[in-house]
């Protein structure tokens, strides 16, 4: 079992900037990968980023290349999302994932809100 929780969401002006973080718990030893997805309302889950934990390379969506950073601190169990360059369009639910090495299976953060708006 692996217990995420997100924090740092918030309101915040078009071209400004958030930090999420992610503070995982339980069976940390066997997370394979950690990352962030966004629901915006009326759409579907999209992937924002994700980092290996181990080697720390890391995927990013398309909407998000060049603005959002993913880092994490293995010795706090800690992942986070650097916002940079926000656009409306970045308004959406974010939740923090983790997926296990062996079973594959993702653990689900319940999730922070970040609007973007003036």
């Amino acid at each position: 079992q692996v217990q995420l929780v997100e924090s740092g969401g918030g309101l915040v002006q078009p071209g400004g900037s958030l930090r999420l973080t992610c503070a995982a718990s339980g069976s940390i030893s066997s997370i394979n990968a950690m990352g962030w997805y966004r629901q915006a309302p009326g759409k579907e889950r999209e992937l924002v980023a994700t980092i290996i934990t181990s080697g720390g390379s890391t995927t990013y969506g398309d909407s998000v290349k060049a603005r959002f950073t993913i880092s994490r601190d293995i010795a706090k169990n800690t992942v986070y999302l650097q916002m940079n360059s926000l656009k409306p369009e970045d308004t959406a639910v974010y939740y923090c994932t983790a997926r296990m090495k062996y079973s594959g299976r993702h653990y689900w953060g319940k999730g922070t809100l970040v609007t973007v708006s003036s």
